[in-house]
C-alpha cells in the first residue's frame, strides 16, 4: 500500500472513532442540582430536578446498616477517608432508598455531596465518568444499582480497574456505592460452574468473585419479620398522617403481604400506597 493509501486509510479510521466515541461535552455545572445522572454517546452528566427518595427516619429495620452507611457518607462529605460500600441482600429491603436517603440527610450540611448515578450497562465508560468528576471542588458519590454480572460479561474488569485504582486512582472525591441482590455480584450455579469447567478452576473462580472484596464495606439486607413489616407502614402512617386503627392496620397489612406471597419493605410502601389513596392522602 502506498503512503498515500495509508494515510487515507488512517484518515478513515480517525474519522470513524470520532463518530463512534463523541467527544466529551463540557463538565456541568454542579451547583444546579444535587443529584445527576450519567449518560453516553454523547458522554454527559445530566442533572436531576428532583430525587426519587424518602426519609431515612421512614427506613425501619436497617439500623445497622443505616448508622454505618451514614457515618462512612458523613466522613467522605468532610473530606475524611472513607470506604466503596456494596449493599447486598433481599430484594425490596431498602438498599438503593438508603443511598438516596443518607444522601438526603447529608446535603443539607455539606451543599458539595453529590449523587451520580451510573447505569449498568454504562459501566464501560466509568472510567470516562471519573474524568469528569477529577479535580471538580465538589464530592461525589458514584451510585450503581442491581449490580450483577454474567458469566460472559465484560463489565465487571471495568468497575475492577476502578475500584484497584488503576494507573491513576480512583479520584479523592468520588467514592463509589453500588447495591445487588447477589452478594458476590453472580449467581451462585454460576460460581459452580467455574469451578467444574475451568482449567484453572480456583483461579477463575477468584477472578469472578474478587470484585465484591474490592468494597471496603459489605451492608447485608435480609427479609423482614412481621413485626419489622407492621412497624414500617406504622411509620409511614405517622409521617403522612393517616390515621386508622391499629387492629384494622394489621389486618388490612396482613392480608396484602399474604396476597404478595412476600414481605418486605417494598411491599410495606406498596400497601401504604393504597391505604394512603383510599384514605384520600397525597403522598407528593
Amino acid at each position: 500500500m502506498s503512503d498515500l493509501g495509508e494515510d487515507e486509510a488512517l484518515a478513515r479510521i480517525a474519522e470513524a472513532l470520532e463518530r463512534i466515541a463523541p467527544p466529551p461535552g463540557p463538565r456541568p455545572d454542579f451547583s444546579a442540582a444535587s443529584a445527576f445522572v450519567w449518560h453516553v454517546d454523547p458522554d454527559r452528566l445530566e442533572p436531576v430536578a428532583r430525587i426519587n427518595r424518602v426519609d431515612l427516619s421512614l427506613l425501619v429495620g436497617i439500623d445497622r446498616a443505616r448508622d454505618t452507611l451514614l457515618a462512612n457518607t458523613e466522613r467522605f462529605a468532610r473530606g475524611l477517608p472513607a470506604n466503596n460500600a456494596l449493599l447486598w441482600g433481599a430484594r425490596g429491603m431498602g438498599k438503593s432508598s438508603l443511598v438516596k436517603a443518607v444522601h438526603g440527610a447529608l446535603e443539607q450540611d455539606h451543599a458539595d455531596l453529590k449523587l451520580i448515578e451510573i447505569q449498568r450497562e454504562d459501566l464501560a465508560s466509568i472510567g470516562r465518568c471519573l474524568a469528569y468528576l477529577r479535580g471538580a471542588p465538589e464530592r461525589f458519590v458514584l451510585y450503581c444499582d442491581d449490580l450483577s454480572f454474567s458469566h460472559d460479561d465484560a463489565h465487571y474488569k471495568s468497575l475492577k480497574a476502578v475500584l484497584d485504582g488503576g494507573v491513576e486512582g480512583r479520584p479523592d472525591n468520588v467514592v463509589l456505592y453500588a447495591t445487588s441482590n447477589r452478594r458476590h455480584l453472580m449467581p451462585r450455579d454460576m460460581i459452580e460452574n467455574e469451578r467444574s469447567t475451568a482449567i484453572s478452576p480456583s483461579e477463575a473462580v477468584e477472578e469472578k468473585v474478587s470484585l465484591s472484596d474490592r468494597f471496603g464495606l459489605w451492608l447485608g439486607f435480609h427479609p423482614c419479620g412481621q413485626d419489622e413489616y407492621l412497624s414500617m407502614i406504622q411509620g409511614y402512617c405517622a409521617a403522612f398522617g393517616v390515621e386508622i386503627s391499629a387492629e384494622d392496620l394489621r389486618a388490612e397489612a396482613i392480608e396484602w403481604q399474604a396476597t404478595r406471597g412476600s414481605r418486605s419493605g417494598r411491599v410495606a410502601w406498596q400497601f401504604f400506597t393504597d391505604l394512603a389513596g383510599r384514605h384520600g392522602v397525597a403522598l407528593g
